[in-house]
């Protein structure tokens, strides 16, 4: 006999073991329910932490920028006083010289240097 079909499989949540299917990895659905609710509440709880994050990115740069400048150069020390988080975006756009703009939703910045920040609005 196959010693691997021979092998049983415990469920991931109670360890209790598994019949049927040899890819099953709950014991029953009330193990799979229990395990999927708590994988989305984990994940929403990380989304939303990193959403607060990007709001409040968005909202220095809004602070910055007034609500009618389009683009604007500032010292990279005034970002890092209000606590902006430069490794949180939302996404990144390399243009045609190689620089790379970092996006918060409808603002971006590029670093020129390490002491100056070039912020941009996307145009409406």
């Amino acid at each position: 006999m196959n010693s691997a079909r021979n092998k049983q499989k415990k469920c991931k949540i109670c360890s209790n073991l598994i019949v049927g299917r040899n890819d099953k990895i709950f014991c029953s659905l009330r193990c799979k329910n229990y395990y999927h609710i708590n994988l989305r509440k984990v994940t929403n709880i990380a989304a939303l932490n990193i959403d607060r994050i990007l709001h409040r990115n968005r909202s220095i740069l809004l602070e910055i920028m007034g609500k009618n400048t389009i683009q604007k150069k500032v010292n990279r020390i005034i970002l890092e006083q209000k606590k902006f988080r430069f490794n949180f975006l939302t996404h990144f756009h390399i243009n045609s010289k190689g620089k790379t703009y970092h996006w918060v939703y409808d603002f971006a910045w590029m670093s020129f240097s390490d002491d100056e920040i070039y912020i941009l609005r996307k145009r409406k």
